[in-house]
């Protein structure tokens, strides 16, 4: 794609913190009867009467979490609310609020911090949660998106990681890796800029998994349907990290050992037919590739034919005793002792 170097640039230093945090913040309105007070004071009023509140915080930074150079800002504003709405739907509970910060360096005009808002303002509109708060500062090293959401979940209907007991079917929604391999098309793609600036990206064949890098959602459909078939999960997690450390999270939480049935784990064609273009492995993608943003669930046995027709659900595995370890099951039908291989911080 070119890039129009007319654009308009207004420097942040035309506005001063404050009228940049009216600016950006102007077109957020109130949705929830939760929210008594939200932007405009020196903190947010929530009221949630009886129920629980859920609140998680997630932290994106540029040269880390995300790459500028193929990642859009609306689309970046758009995934940063929703990786921390999946935590608030990992708990059975619906996200009512979000507050949103950013830390950002003088290269970046008013017009790139409008760009990112309105990814912030559509997520926020198509889940229905209100941008309640944030701060914004400045930074020496690019572009830093902090997002907190709240939730709330009445009284025994939370769900955590720790529920899950033996002979509970494991289960995940949606399909598995392809947020990482759209990740290594769009990677592949920049190196081929790098060698010739005048050549187009060739993304046409890889529309789902590049989406799902680029705009992943996250999956309130799924606890109102469990509502709709009476269904609570004795555990659940979302898939942020990879499967096999997700399995590995609950599994320790829950005390309990795991058989993964690698037959099971649901893949999309585009992601298979990707793998095969790379000379990648699926399973090992779908397990270790991560940001596929789906959850991950454990439930009694009593509840599968609640279950068993519907295509959002796939029973992946079951539950077994701590002491028979967790496991990959291959096609082979052997053991295979699961690793947690998927996105590490801090790595040397």
């Amino acid at each position: 794609m070119i890039e129009d170097k007319n654009q308009q640039r207004t420097p942040l230093s035309e506005l001063g913190e404050f009228a940049l945090i009216d600016h950006l913040t102007k077109q957020f309105g109130i949705q929830q009867k939760t929210t008594l007070k939200g932007i405009g004071d020196d903190a947010a009023v929530l009221n949630f009467n009886k129920n629980n509140t859920v609140i998680s915080t997630d932290l994106l930074i540029e040269g880390v979490h995300f790459d500028l150079s193929y990642m859009p800002l609306k689309h970046l504003g758009y995934k940063a609310v929703i990786v921390n709405l999946s935590d608030i739907y990992a708990m059975n509970a619906q996200a009512t609020q979000v507050t949103v910060s950013i830390a950002v360096s003088n290269r970046f005009p008013l017009e790139a911090l409008e760009e990112l808002y309105e990814g912030i303002a559509l997520a926020s509109k198509i889940y229905n949660v209100d941008v309640v708060g944030g701060d914004t500062s400045s930074s020496t090293s690019g572009l830093i998106i902090s997002v907190t959401a709240l939730g709330e979940v009445t009284p025994k209907n939370e769900v955590y990681r720790d529920g899950a007991k033996p002979n509970d079917l494991l289960v995940v929604t949606g399909d598995l890796g392809a947020a990482y391999m759209g990740l290594q098309i769009l990677e592949r793609e920049k190196e081929v800029f790098k060698v010739n600036p005048n050549s187009q990206p060739e993304l046409d064949d890889y529309t789902y998994i590049i989406e799902r890098q680029l705009k992943p959602e996250a999956r309130k459909d799924v606890i109102q349907l469990f509502k709709d078939l009476e269904v609570k999960p004795t555990s659940m997690i979302d898939v942020s990290d990879g499967l096999s450390s997700e399995i590995i999270h609950l599994c320790k939480a829950s005390n309990t050992g795991c058989d993964l049935y690698e037959s099971k784990i649901p893949l999309d064609p585009q992601v298979i037919s990707t793998c095969e273009e790379f000379n990648i492995d699926s399973t090992t993608v779908a397990l270790n590739g991560g940001e596929d943003y789906e959850l991950l669930f454990t439930i009694s046995q009593d509840d599968f034919p609640k279950i068993k027709a519907n295509p959002n659900f796939s029973v992946i595995g079951y539950m077994k005793e701590a002491s028979a370890g967790i496991n990959l099951v291959t096609r082979a039908e052997t053991q295979i002792p699961l690793k947690a291989q998927g996105w590490k911080n801090f790595e040397d």
